[in-house]
């Protein structure tokens, strides 16, 4: 039995979607902990490219459970549209399966959806596209998962299983709307109307009904059978609201420490925590973004890597990789080794660089600091590039040996053993140095 958790150990965008479905090919159940359709986890397996946002990056492995936990933040509309694409594409089928005498709701079927976690609603998106167009906008994806969260926060927020029964979810529906209706006049908008929202999510809620189930008990159920279970993060430890660069963050706890509250397990459950890097670095968004390339570098980076948002279509900030902000994700999620991924973006360079430290006012760091990050001016070691095409190695011995030193500085640099390394988008094109399970 294992217990293992994926986060992102930059600011998201890290390759997650591809390094969870690789590893769940040995795991019972994922699990998804947090977030919500913020996210954007791509696939490519024979070519073919598949786009989750909330639905756990595991789906594609028939035998392995799927479920989202009470810790994300679920749009209904969404998930639907999600889950009749990908069962349309043939991709797998997602039709739950019951046990005979089994109450409505117990979900037993591939995938299965706390009744706890809460709901994005249209007011959530509203507030959150006028909040991105006023002056205090941070360049979040104006999906509503930052009000939802607040609601949730508040003691005000409407769950899943709300949605199926009238009763319950009607006046909650109200009272959340009467709540932000002073918000949306001041930011010079207007919220839907209860009529607009009720019957359509009480639809939702009825597609829904067979999946939503207390996904804490399957999880706790899994980890108590002895079996192997993946516990999926969203977005990166830089983006934590809690440990992140605050407040250009996103509004739930991305870090391994999140796991735990997003599933309903215990901290000791937890064998292993396995961080997510790029071999450089990008953001989207706002924020400081100390080795951020503004020049043709920067521009190489990203067509190269096809630094495009998957949620939002939004171009990527591209950098270069930061090694302080790589070993502050290693500290703080517990993280015993890492998967480094698109290390194939880099071939065809000269040279490579790797900030080291920063100065700040001209005073040497070796640490990200907690505040005034955007006046580091970041410290570079420079390292010799490779000019090989690297997405045909399937071992380590099989890179240039100037993409093997680069890993293997990497490693000295972070303080932490690197177990996989990507070289292309297709799950073939991966070099697994240390098993996951």
């Amino acid at each position: 039995m294992a217990v293992v958790v994926v986060v992102g150990a930059q600011w998201g965008d890290e390759g997650k979607g591809k390094i969870v479905d690789l590893y769940t090919q040995h795991a019972d159940v994922v699990v998804r902990y947090g977030g919500g359709a913020n996210a954007g986890h791509t696939l490519v397996v024979n070519g073919e490219k598949v786009v989750l946002h909330l639905i756990p990056s595991g789906v594609l492995h028939a035998s392995t459970r799927c479920v989202l936990a009470q810790g994300t933040v679920v749009d209904p509309a969404v998930l639907l549209a999600e889950m009749d694409e990908i069962t349309a594409r043939g991709l797998l089928a997602l039709s739950p399966k019951h046990v005979a005498g089994q109450a409505p709701g117990a979900a037993q079927g591939r995938l299965a959806i706390s009744d706890r976690a809460h709901v994005v609603l249209p007011q959530h998106q509203v507030i959150d596209r006028l909040r991105e167009a006023g002056a205090s906008a941070i360049g979040t994806t104006k999906r509503g998962i930052g009000p939802a969260y607040e609601d949730k926060a508040a003691r005000r927020g409407i769950r899943l299983g709300d949605l199926l029964d009238r009763k319950r979810f009607e006046p909650k529906l109200i009272a959340n709307l009467e709540a932000w209706a002073p918000v949306a006049k001041a930011l010079g908008g207007e919220l839907p109307s209860v009529a607009d929202v009720l019957d359509i999510y009480l639809a939702h809620g009825d597609r829904l009904r067979p999946y939503v189930c207390d996904t804490a008990r399957i999880v706790a159920d899994a980890v108590a059978d002895g079996k192997n279970v993946l516990l999926e993060g969203a977005q990166g430890t830089m983006l934590d609201v809690d440990h992140g660069t605050y407040p250009y963050v996103t509004s739930s706890s991305t870090t391994a420490g999140g796991a735990c509250a997003g599933a309903g397990i215990g901290p000791t459950a937890i064998t292993r925590v396995i961080g997510i890097t790029k071999a450089y670095a990008t953001r989207v968004g706002g924020g400081p973004f100390p080795t951020e390339l503004h020049g043709p570098e920067g521009e190489r980076l990203r067509e190269l890597g096809g630094e495009y948002g998957a949620t939002t279509g939004r171009p990527r900030r591209c950098g270069w990789l930061d090694i302080p902000a790589l070993r502050y994700a290693v500290r703080i999620n517990g993280i015993g080794a890492l998967a480094m991924t698109k290390l194939d973006v880099l071939s065809g360079l000269d040279e490579v660089r790797v900030c080291v430290g920063y100065e700040l006012h001209g005073k040497p760091l070796s640490d990200l600091p907690f505040d005034d990050l955007e006046s580091l001016v970041p410290v570079y070691e420079t390292l010799p590039g490779w000019r090989e095409s690297i997405t045909h190695c399937r071992s380590i011995d099989a890179l240039p040996a100037k993409a093997r030193d680069y890993v293997t500085r990497i490693e000295t640099l972070a303080g932490c053993k690197i177990g996989l390394v990507s070289i292309g988008a297709d799950r073939a094109e991966t070099i697994q140095l240390v098993p996951a399970f």
